[in-house]
């Protein structure tokens, strides 16, 4: 069943919105998701088979690289479960997002899908897009003024410690994910509980099981610090150094999405590495469009913003960087201003 697409009358958005669901762009893709969970499910299994084949080694952390890429994979793919892109129904949704998230990598999918819905209601809006709230980085001159003491040195310094910082995502997204259990209602807190203490349990156990000890502290230090690096470069170039709306302003859909969103250049591969969220504008615009669907959107997206005038932000994938880290760089720079007038002697 195609994803239903609720557009207000005589919107700039309505003309797309019926091409797109005309074109049968928006059925599901049960062949592709199905394929891709399972060897995606089969390959994790062979990683875990291959560490407890190879022995006594150090060779073993050399897996870590091809687990961290097959944890992004279902990272992605709980991401595709939380849009409704994969099953037609709510509640196939939500089980696989609960054993690809929850259970897989330690990720609450009610923190991640709570987020996430609010991320795309806002994109980019302060004061409503959690992602551009202040926290371990800033994302405007204002929340950077706020900064004192060690949280302003790293305001200075967040675009130089961004990808560094990067290392960390994993194991921040498993500790958020345990808070948020509290914000959770009885029977999914203790639902979402359960499954992610399968993980916290059964992870290290699985590990400490193939492993020497210090050897499966080092693969599961590296693992974790790859996917959380991997993660964090597929979701850096999508918003970073777009726009910014003010605190009154209120776009409507299609200027809310395009404007506050950049797509990243590139082919077959560009699109497996990053999940497909190099479409971040297709994506936005119709979050319910399975993620194989997003290259043919892409020509009708482009078409309709060039009619109506409309800015249709694309770069290669080292220009993206670039842009999102010159907008941290941006963000510090009058702290480091702050910072050498500070350390200039008064005399």
């Amino acid at each position: 069943m195609p994803e239903t697409l609720t557009v207000p009358r005589g919107s700039d958005f309505a003309p797309l919105a019926r091409q797109v669901r005309d074109s049968g762009l928006l059925d599901r893709r049960r062949g592709y998701y199905t394929l891709s969970i399972g060897l995606n499910l089969l390959g994790t299994a062979a990683i875990w088979i291959a560490l407890a084949m190879l022995g006594d080694t150090w060779w073993q952390l050399l897996l870590a690289v091809p687990a961290a890429v097959l944890s992004a994979r279902t990272g992605f793919l709980g991401h595709d479960s939380g849009h409704r892109q994969i099953a037609r129904t709510a509640r196939a949704n939500r089980l696989l997002g609960l054993l690809l998230g929850n259970v897989m990598l330690g990720m609450s999918r009610g923190w991640w899908v709570d987020k996430h819905n609010r991320h795309h209601a806002h994109p980019n809006h302060v004061g409503k897009d959690p992602d551009v709230g202040a926290g371990a980085l800033v994302w405007t001159p204002e929340q950077a003024g706020e900064r004192r003491g060690a949280t302003a040195w790293l305001a200075r310094h967040q675009a130089a410690l961004f990808f560094p910082m990067l290392l960390l995502e994993g194991l921040s997204l498993q500790i958020t994910s345990v808070l948020d259990l509290r914000n959770r209602a009885g029977r999914e807190r203790l639902v979402e509980g359960s499954l992610l203490a399968v993980h916290a349990i059964g992870y290290p156990v699985l590990a400490f099981a193939v492993l020497t000890p210090l050897q499966a502290v080092a693969f599961m230090a590296l693992h974790q610090a790859l996917f959380g690096l991997h993660l964090g470069c597929a979701f850096a170039p999508n918003h970073k150094g777009m726009e910014m709306p003010g605190e009154e302003e209120d776009w409507d859909h299609l200027r809310r999405q395009v404007l506050t969103s950049r797509n990243v250049r590139g082919g077959p591969v560009t699109d497996w590495l990053l999940g497909g969220l190099n479409y971040q504008i297709e994506h936005h615009l119709l979050p319910g469009i399975p993620r194989p669907n997003l290259r043919r959107a892409q020509p009708l997206v482009r078409e309709h913003c060039a009619r109506l005038g409309l800015p249709y932000a694309e770069t290669g994938p080292l220009d993206s960087y670039a842009l999102a880290l010159g907008h941290l760089r941006a963000v510090g720079e009058p702290l480091r201003r702050q910072g050498q007038e500070e350390a200039v002697p008064r005399g």
